[in-house]
C-alpha cells in the first residue's frame, strides 16, 4: 500500500481543515517545501498535495510552490480547482504525475472520461468527497461547500468501461478529525469496483487505522493531521503500510 503524506496548502501555507471547514483551519508553518523535503528524507516516495485556494475559487492556485515541491523529488499526487485541459496540462509540466480531479468528476463525468483517454488512466485521480445523507453517501464540491444529490455509486457507475484507475475517497465527517477511516465504506468500494485503486483518505488516527486499511486491500492510504500532530512518525507510518 502506498502511502501518501498530506500537504494542504493555502495561501502558501501548510494547513488542515476541520470537516472540510475553511472557517476551521489549524496552521503548520510557511513552507510547504521544507515539509515536502522532510517527508523524502523520512523516506516517502510520494505526496500529496491539496490547493485549498484552488478548490474554493479556481482563480487563486498556488502553481509554483507545487512546482518546486515536484522538485523534491517526490512523485506528487496533487489538485484543487482543475476545471480544463490547461489545468491538467499546466501541472503535468511542471512535475506532477497524478493530476487529481474533483467537482468535475462527479458534474462532467463525460468530459473526465475524455481526459482518461487522452492523458492515460495512470495520469489522473478521481476525487470523491462524500459525507452521508439520507442513508446515501452524497458527493461536496467546491472545496466542499455545496452538496449534491447524486449519490456515491451513481457518480461511480457513470467512469464504467473508462478505464478509471485510481480514485480517492473522503468520508468528510471524518477528515480532520482523528475519528478513524470509514473502513465499512472502503469494504464496499473495494467488492464493487476491485478493478480501481482506491486510495483512503479522511480520519486515520493511529497505526492500528493505517494497518486496517492496508488489510483491506487499499492501494493507498493519504494521512495529514496525525503526522503534523505528532500521533505517529512518517517513518512509523510507512513501514506499517508495507505489504507482507
Amino acid at each position: 500500500m502506498i502511502l501518501y503524506p498530506a500537504i494542504d496548502l493555502l495561501e502558501g501555507r501548510v494547513v488542515r481543515l476541520h470537516k472540510g471547514a475553511f472557517d476551521a483551519v489549524t496552521d503548520y508553518g510557511d513552507d510547504p517545501v521544507a515539509v515536502a523535503e522532510a517527508f523524502g528524507e523520512a523516506g516517502a516516495s510520494w505526496v500529496h498535495v491539496v490547493d485549498l485556494a484552488g478548490a474554493r475559487d479556481g482563480a487563486r492556485r498556488q502553481s509554483e510552490t507545487i512546482r518546486e515541491i515536484c522538485q523534491t523529488g517526490l512523485r506528487v499526487q496533487t489538485g484543487g480547482g482543475v476545471r480544463s485541459a490547461e489545468d491538467i496540462e499546466s501541472l503535468l509540466a511542471i512535475g506532477v504525475e497524478r493530476v487529481i480531479i474533483g467537482s468535475l468528476a462527479v458534474t462532467d463525468a463525460p468530459q473526465v472520461r475524455e481526459w482518461i483517454d487522452q492523458y492515460g488512466p495512470q495520469s489522473l485521480t478521481l476525487a470523491l468527497d462524500v459525507k452521508r445523507l439520507g442513508g446515501s453517501y452524497r458527493p461536496a464540491l467546491q472545496g466542499w461547500t455545496d452538496m449534491m444529490m447524486t449519490t456515491l455509486p451513481e457518480v461511480i457507475a457513470a467512469y464504467d468501461g473508462s478505464g478509471l484507475k485510481h480514485a480517492l475517497v473522503t468520508d468528510i465527517s471524518r477528515d480532520g478529525d482523528l475519528s478513524g477511516p470509514n473502513l465499512a465504506l472502503y469494504a464496499d468500494l473495494l467488492e464493487r469496483h476491485p478493478q480501481i485503486d482506491w486510495q483512503a483518505s479522511g480520519g486515520v488516527s493511529s497505526l492500528a487505522d493505517l494497518e486496517a486499511v492496508r488489510k483491506l486491500g487499499m492501494a493507498g492510504a493519504i494521512t495529514g493531521k496525525a503526522l503534523y500532530e505528532g500521533i505517529f512518525t512518517l517513518k512509523e507510518a510507512l513501514a506499517c503500510s508495507q505489504d507482507g
